[in-house]
């Protein structure tokens, strides 16, 4: 159980690949985003078109949206000017009080919300601590810190043998099976196929 809390419900290369029939499928009807390494690496600070794009897809498909990151107030701030969405700066995370926040902004029950990060000692636990689903993503660009560096040793051990999921995997289906602890576990099924002419 406790390797459990470490370890991711699925992963994907990047955050485009969790596309709103996606989400559909597992039941999501509300994400809350990591932003640095997650979404945009450190030193950009705003959303460049591809996300903004990404992000009004998933509002075209009424999911709704919230940051929390563990950043400053201006950083977090001003990459959201001009989306407008719910956020949480400065979250503590592993603690799962900011993500709890966004799940009480969004008013949905904890099973139709996930996580979306690219740490498992940060974002992996708070989700988990909060009881949601949790999805990692590759880090877009790594801090070349000893901390850093270090951090990810450490982390992988719980994501060795995940799948992670590519632009081939892009239209797998899932489904959702209950658990003892009231979670659900994200299961790969079938990808779709074209229809035959």
């Amino acid at each position: 159980m406790a390797f459990q809390f470490f370890r991711p419900d699925i992963a994907f290369n990047d955050i485009y690949l969790i596309t709103p029939e996606t989400l559909i499928s597992m039941g999501i009807k509300g994400v809350v985003f990591d932003i640095d390494n997650t979404i945009a690496p450190y030193e950009v600070p705003s959303p460049t078109d591809k996300m903004k794009n990404y992000f009004n897809a998933l509002l075209a498909a009424g999911i709704k949206m919230a940051f929390v990151s563990n950043n400053k107030g201006d950083r977090v701030g001003l990459f959201n000017e001009g989306l407008g969405f719910f956020y949480v700066c400065k979250a503590g995370k592993p603690s799962p009080k900011g993500i709890c926040r966004c799940i009480e902004y969004f008013g949905l029950p904890k099973e139709q919300v996930l996580a979306v990060g690219d740490q498992i000692f940060t974002d992996c636990i708070a989700a988990h601590r909060a009881k949601i689903r949790f999805a990692l993503v590759k880090p877009i660009k790594d801090k070349e810190t000893l901390f850093f560096r270090i951090k990810r040793f450490f982390e992988k051990p719980f994501v060795k043998g995940l799948k992670w999921l590519t632009k081939k995997d892009k239209k797998v289906r899932f489904r959702r099976k209950k658990k003892r602890d009231g979670r659900f576990k994200i299961l790969k099924i079938r990808k779709r196929t074209e229809n035959k002419k």
